[in-house]
């Protein structure tokens, strides 16, 4: 009978053990923020769909939490981590232990930095956002206007995109604040590298210093509140704000609405969250560039299928991420204002119409 017992017990931490095995395993930011609610719910549905078995966790905010969360995977048996950083640099440790452990990484939405050990880069082309931000805000302002008001906003230092998102708004900004078009009004790190068409990343560094929201709505709109006390009314009337992301140009765009010496804005953003699609369609905000997320996910899955079959994913360029070249594959974007909602939202698929009011 103990004999039998035994073997019983050993077959039930068997299947125990089976039954826990994760092939892909996903850790995202945080379930605090609309866009990465988004993602889960798409990697789930796509991972079940193409019978991969897998696990997506939360890191909150925590570069310490998104580290056990990998650890946890490891434990469970992931052949290929899908990781999108909280801080890039910190991220480093938790791939190199994948790496350890056989595991492939792929690098998700934001690029795991001064580290060897990623194999693959999924992502939205970071640059291209940011010019379709200064090009759309170019677009809007009067041929031959100089003076015009800019107000720049960034994500947070520890995000490499946002280092991208602001070097491709920079490309399209700077030849127009170097000729007088644009006049930035809240940074004077800005102001002083105007001339300046190639910034390093320590100079970049220095604007996002003083424009940071760290992704964060209440430091966005207190950023923004803070900007408009310290400029002149002679230096609002019509305003152009390149803002980082919806959730932050929801809450600058608040700002400036209630500022009585604000007569128009013009303010960009990306991810086309439900309340900004509808902020757009109640002229509340003026565009934002559409990161298809099923495209992204689904890129993502064929690039882990790749690895679990001893294939290589596609690759179209490299991201440099200090220590060596991420193979990647960028995922087209696209710019949405009131115009074309309608198409790229609701047509395509991306939300229903019954998410929102007066389309």
């Amino acid at each position: 009978m103990k004999r039998i017992s035994l073997i019983v017990a050993a077959l039930a931490l068997g299947a125990a053990a089976f039954a826990q095995q994760v092939q892909v395993g996903v850790v995202l930011p945080t379930k605090d923020e609309p866009r990465w609610i988004q993602d889960q719910t798409r990697f789930q549905t796509a991972l079940q769909n193409a019978g991969i078995s897998s696990e997506v966790l939360f890191s909150q905010g925590s570069s310490a939490t998104e580290k056990t969360n990998v650890e946890s995977l490891i434990t469970k048996g992931v052949k290929v981590l899908v990781l999108c950083p909280q801080d890039g640099s910190a991220a480093a440790a938790a791939a190199d232990e994948a790496r350890q452990a056989g595991v492939k990484v792929i690098s998700y939405d934001r690029l795991i930095r001064d580290t060897a050990a990623v194999d693959y880069y999924v992502t939205f082309d970071s640059v291209q956002v940011g010019a379709a931000w200064g090009k759309y805000l170019l677009s809007k302002v009067p041929a031959g206007k100089k003076g015009n008001n800019l107000f720049i906003y960034t994500g947070a230092s520890s995000d490499n995109n946002a280092f991208l998102f602001f070097q491709g708004a920079w490309q399209v900004l700077q030849p127009k604040i170097a000729d007088g078009t644009f006049i930035v009004r809240n940074s004077s790190r800005a102001v002083a590298l105007k001339n300046k068409a190639n910034l390093t990343r320590d100079e970049q560094a220095g604007i996002i210093g003083q424009t940071t929201t760290n992704w964060n709505f209440s430091d966005a709109k207190n950023k923004a509140e803070a900007n408009l006390t310290s400029t002149g009314k002679s230096d609002k009337g019509t305003v152009f704000i390149c803002a980082p992301n919806d959730g932050t140009a929801r809450a600058i765009a608040d700002a400036f609405a209630a500022d009585k010496d604000v007569t128009k804005y013009y303010i960009t953003g990306q991810d086309a969250e439900i309340a900004s699609i509808q902020y757009i369609i109640d002229g509340k905000q003026s565009m934002t560039v559409l990161k298809d997320v099923r495209t992204l996910v689904k890129d993502a899955i064929a690039a882990a299928e790749d690895f679990l079959y001893g294939k290589t994913p596609e690759q179209t360029t490299t991201y440099n991420n200090g220590a060596i070249n991420v193979p990647a594959k960028p995922t087209a974007i696209v710019t949405v204002t009131k115009d074309n909602v309608q198409k790229e939202v609701i047509d395509s698929g991306y939300w229903p119409a019954s998410d929102f009011t007066g389309l």
